[in-house]
């Protein structure tokens, strides 16, 4: 049987997810296929969205119409803001969720959206003829012929899960691979290789001595992840709790390390860095005598817990061993151990900056297959595929984010610029302009693009006109208030800070750290008549309006940077030269030219092995 579609999406994981909702949203005829559709946005590991550069990502998929946000907040059990100690651009919203909740909440979304269809099955093969997509077939012989195919196959292409010495075929514990799909991609000469990743042990709380942990309660206040004012935490709040582990752990571990994949040649994909398995940890850095360890809460009824910081592929027997060696683990029953699974995943370099295959048009790639991790990665190129899809098959500029826009721009220059190595996370040292892209003001950067695109409704975009008119307020009454001495010095020296000597702009005051506008406002009353005006959203517009009065001056500094880059945004060099033949140019830089082929001197200046001198060659070559 033959189905046709505009946009087919295959996979229905976060990146997928998302694919489908903004394709169809936009208006393309979309078919969403999953494996099965009881666990369309699974959370295939830690039961938690956001999380450091993380909870950025998800406030744009948000302010861009996206549902990460929403279905995040809707099955939210705990919320907290992660560096508060730190600046603004450093603070970082999290959410524990609860995992089945999850599941339904989006897939209420999948099967309510209009022109987006769910078909239950398994691609194999890809159709394209002459680098042309045209569409895939599945196992049960159906052909879906398409416009555009976005592929969020996640963990499951050939993917080989390891406990111990034991090897299952899966992409998740309990679930299938997919097979034959890889072949049938490389097959028209896009490359592909295989990455590592792991998941930890699940523990029955029931079996838990909470009194021997220390309790980590979540936050009561106003924030959340969506920018929408109708959505908010519905669910009961729970805590986590936190332990470490000791020598004698640590002993069991290294005793188990010949029979880890890891370490006995049974793996040999890449594993990530920056969330390593545990036997990794002990391996690295033999003399840490202990790591902290949080369990979590998968659900809001359940007894099953996720003891984040203790991912490992260990045979099963050594896992509970060692854990039961942690007192409040002592009596540990748990209803699966961790595992390791290796998968396959292609090139990002091969890839245009709208996600589209540069081997084969209208072929998009999200999500772990361009070699990321994480839920937000995942979700966020996931909506810029599907956005791009859509734009393909109806026509329309591409659509796509600067570094200094939003932290998915930096997320997406990174993998076709400089491919990767090991699994990609994303953390706020990835981006040069964090002060810019700051999780409170997604919104202010990004909504108004989704909405000229179509993808953001006017609800959103009234509120988000609203949220600017109001901050804009606050700080232009900021800017012109005068405030006298006599009316405030006794109370500025209550509050820790220099008794003013002349009047000054309230604005100049608001610049000082122990300084706010809340506390300000309690001792001016026209203030306080100022920020009762604000009919939704009061604290968030006000700590908004505040980061940007006591951050103004990094925040244009930074703009300024971020504009002389753009200069080199502006010079387009895709095709305009032989590479090979520019004997001017370093070995180097002509072989990795070559291979990613840059849209712009700004891309080229990114890759890795590309020298000051070289790119003065190319400015020089371009006229400048």
């Amino acid at each position: 049987m033959v189905f046709k579609y505009d946009v087919v999406v295959i996979g229905a994981g976060h990146a997928g997810c998302e694919a489908a909702v903004a394709a169809a949203n936009l208006g393309s005829k979309t078919c969403l296929i999953t494996m099965d559709m009881n666990k369309v946005g699974q959370m295939s590991c830690n039961p938690a969205v956001g999380g450091i550069a993380k909870g950025q990502i998800v406030r744009e998929i948000d302010a861009l119409g996206g549902q990460m946000g929403i279905v995040t907040d809707k099955t939210s059990i705990q919320f907290r803001m992660l560096n508060r100690s730190k600046g603004p651009a450093m603070w970082s919203p999290r959410a524990q969720c609860d995992r089945n909740k999850f599941i339904w909440t989006w897939r209420e979304i999948l099967e309510n959206t209009p022109n987006l269809h769910i078909w239950q099955d398994t691609v194999k093969e890809i159709l394209a003829k002459d680098n042309q997509l045209e569409g895939v077939i599945t196992y049960l012989d159906a052909t879906f012929q398409a416009k555009c195919v976005v592929l969020t196959a996640g963990t499951f292409l050939n993917g080989l899960m390891h406990v111990g010495k034991t090897q299952i075929a899966g992409g998740r514990m309990a679930e299938p691979a997919s097979y034959r799909l890889t072949e049938s991609i490389t097959r028209h000469g896009i490359r592909h290789d295989r990455m590592k990743t792991g998941t930890p042990v699940r523990i029955d709380g029931r079996s838990i001595h909470y009194d021997l942990m220390d309790v980590q309660p979540g936050e009561e206040t106003y924030q959340k992840f969506s920018f929408m004012d109708n959505i908010q935490r519905e669910l009961k709040q729970l805590s986590c709790w936190t332990c470490f582990t000791n020598e004698e752990v640590h002993e069991v571990l290294r005793q188990g390390l010949p029979e880890s994949p890891l370490y006995n040649g049974q793996i040999q994909s890449i594993g990530p860095r920056y969330c390593p398995s545990i036997e990794t940890k002990i391996v690295t850095f033999p003399d840490k005598d202990k790591y902290q360890l949080f369990l979590e809460p998968e659900g809001e009824t359940t007894q099953e817990l996720y003891l984040n910081g203790f991912s490992s592929s260990l045979p099963m027997d050594i896992q509970i061993h060692a854990l039961r060696k942690i007192p409040a683990f002592k009596d540990m029953v748990i209803y699966r151990p961790g595992y390791a699974i290796e998968y396959d995943f292609f090139d990002p370099i091969q890839l245009k900056h709208t996600l589209e295959s540069k081997i084969i048009a209208n072929l998009f790639f999200a999500g772990q297959v361009n070699g990321t991790t994480g839920y937000e990665e995942a979700g966020g190129q996931g909506l810029m595929a599907g956005i791009n899809a859509h734009i393909n098959c109806h026509g329309g500029n591409a659509f796509t984010l600067g570094r200094d826009e939003a932290y998915i721009g930096v997320l997406i220059d990174d993998l076709v610029t400089k491919g990767v190595d090991e699994p990609y996370r994303m953390f706020t040292s990835r981006a040069e302009y964090r002060i810019l892209l700051r999780q409170d003001d997604a919104d202010i950067r990004l909504t108004e693009k989704s909405y000229k695109l179509g993808l953001a409704k006017e609800d959103r975009y009234q509120l988000y006109k609203e949220k600017k008119e109001q901050i804009e307020s606050i700080i232009h009454f900021a800017q012109n208030f005068s405030i006298k001495p006599a009316l405030i010095n006794e109370s500025l020296e209550k509050l820790g800070t220099t008794p003013l000597r002349h009047g000054c702009k309230m604005i100049d005051l608001i610049n000082r750290p122990q300084i706010t506008l809340k506390n300000l406002g309690e001792l001016v009353p026209a203030l306080k008549k100022e920020l009762d005006k604000i009919s939704f959203q009061q604290e968030e517009i006000i700590e908004a309006a505040e980061i940007q009065i006591k951050y103004q001056g990094y925040i244009q500094r930074e703009r300024m940077i971020a504009e002389k880059m753009e200069r080199l945004e502006n010079i387009r060099i895709k095709g305009k030269f032989d590479y090979n033949s520019l004997q001017s140019l370093s070995t180097e830089a002509r072989q990795k030219l070559i291979k990613i082929d840059p849209e712009t001197i700004a891309q080229a200046s990114r890759i890795p092995g590309i020298s000051p001198s070289d790119i003065n060659v190319l400015l020089v070559l371009s006229g400048r």
